[in-house]
């Protein structure tokens, strides 16, 4: 890799995601009237509170094209919880017109104003992040935090590394993607001290990663990489990033190091499969994929993909102990769910071998003898070696027959379990290819995957 031929793709980048002239205006102008709209509405309230802008918009760390604002509304710690949120979407309401109301934590609004994405989320106004009593309280620490170390230089580093992360599909702290926060990412800039930096470091990164910024050094961690948040020691920023995903930081660090080329950062949907290109992969696998497709639950994202993936892993779990030797899974959710498992094994023997203890252990040895000697249902007991042996009827010959038999049975996720209650569809072997018409990039990505 030569120098310059580094520095001309990163430039290349920085100036497509650096956000013009004309777009800073532009969001500062709604950013302003949005904060004044809160500033009135909080006039009208019997409690002190203040408006603020929070995330990458308020530290110049957003990409161009961007359109996500952030507006926190900070309350008096001694506020009760019910009316923090009473108060906070009254004034989310009247900052947002057309606003809706969303949970996380707890209940914000969430709309749009002047071509802006806004959430408008009440938070307590805390003296630390160590004293925070929700979630949010963190983040405008954080932003006070970065604005102090950030320069227009970081800024555009982070902007970089942001496009990086995106082009790699390792961007997003969201449980369905796993990936990098942009939080994250700002402390793992302003820690190696620019984007090159980083990738080079990353590049010889040997998991377990930690860094500590401001060298709390009292916490510990078991996470795969490790960045104690600076205003709180308590927390791992990186505690949702998943392995996967810092294993894909890792190769395509290399990579652009080896060969450095804007398509890097430029992520990229496959084309859908259509059914005949699913039946084509089915067939050419020889595999036998069985899915468990139902209605979507009606939740946030962030709590459902974590109980799709419960769910994922007991089915998969069963399959596995019943001797179906799961290949891969997959889940996929759009206004329908999809638990996906592609097996090795499409059908086993109606009978199955059942081994006893050896003779020499007497009293369980005598049990298991005695107990199957009676039952005209199996073959044996015989003698292999020293243990007793029968053959008998297997429960399930197929993953179909698992799933009809023992989808209940398995670890399920709270609000999948209720939507499976209401109604499921299994589908296996070529059958997969009705999932194509909802799901045929996902399934593109699955059979086609990439690092």
């Amino acid at each position: 890799m030569s120098d310059d031929a580094f520095d001309d793709v990163v430039e290349r980048v920085r100036r497509r995601v650096t956000p013009t002239e004309a777009e800073r205006e532009r969001l500062h102008a709604a950013a302003r009237t949005l904060r004044e709209r809160a500033e009135a509405a909080i006039a009208d309230l019997d409690v002190e509170a203040d408006a603020l802008l929070v995330g990458s918009t308020a530290r110049g760390t957003w990409l161009a094209g961007d359109r996500d604002i952030d507006l926190f509304v900070r309350f008096p710690p001694e506020l009760d919880r019910e009316r923090l949120e009473q108060y906070g979407l009254r004034v989310g309401h009247a900052v947002l017109d057309d606003g809706h109301e969303e949970y996380a934590e707890h209940p914000y609004v969430k709309g749009r104003y002047d071509g802006f994405d806004v959430d408008c989320v009440p938070c307590y106004d805390v003296d630390s992040a160590a004293d925070i009593r929700s979630a949010v309280d963190r983040t405008p620490f954080h932003t006070a935090y970065l604005a102090e170390r950030l320069d227009e230089s970081l800024a555009g580093a982070v902007r970089v590394s942001k496009a990086f992360l995106k082009g790699i599909g390792a961007y997003g702290s969201d449980l369905r993607t796993k990936g990098f926060a942009g939080y994250l990412a700002e402390l793992l800039v302003l820690e190696h001290g620019g984007f090159r930096e980083l990738v080079a470091a990353a590049a010889d990164w040997q998991p377990p990663v930690r860094f500590d910024p401001e060298d709390h050094g009292t916490a510990t961690f078991e996470d795969a990489l490790v960045v104690v948040d600076p205003t709180d020691p308590e927390r791992n920023v990186a505690a949702s990033l998943s392995e996967r995903n810092l294993a894909r930081l890792i190769h395509y660090a290399r990579e652009l190091l080896a060969d450095p080329r804007v398509e890097l950062f430029e992520s990229s949907a496959p084309a859908p499969l259509d059914a005949d290109a699913v039946r084509e992969r089915v067939r050419e696998r020889g595999t036998h994929p069985v899915a468990v497709r139902f209605d979507a639950p009606d939740i946030v994202d962030d709590q459902l993909y974590p109980q799709l993936d419960k769910s994922l892993a007991g089915l998969a779990d069963e399959l596995e102990r019943r001797g179906f030797e799961p290949l891969r899974t997959a889940r996929f959710a759009e206004d329908t769910a999809v638990l996906f498992v592609e097996c090795a094994v499409g059908e086993l023997p109606a009978v199955e071998r059942h081994e006893g203890p050896p003779v020499g252990v007497r009293e369980h040895a005598t049990g298991f003898y005695e107990t199957y000697a009676a039952d005209d249902s199996v073959t044996g007991p015989y003698l292999d070696g020293d243990r007793y042996v029968v053959e008998r009827a297997r429960a399930y010959r197929t993953p179909t027959a698992v799933v009809e038999g023992e989808l209940f049975s398995t670890a399920l996720g709270p609000a999948v379990e209720r939507a499976l209650s209401s109604g499921y569809e299994t589908l296996t072997d070529a059958d997969i290819a009705a999932l194509a018409d909802e799901f045929g990039t996902a399934l593109a990505d699955y059979f086609d995957p990439r690092v």
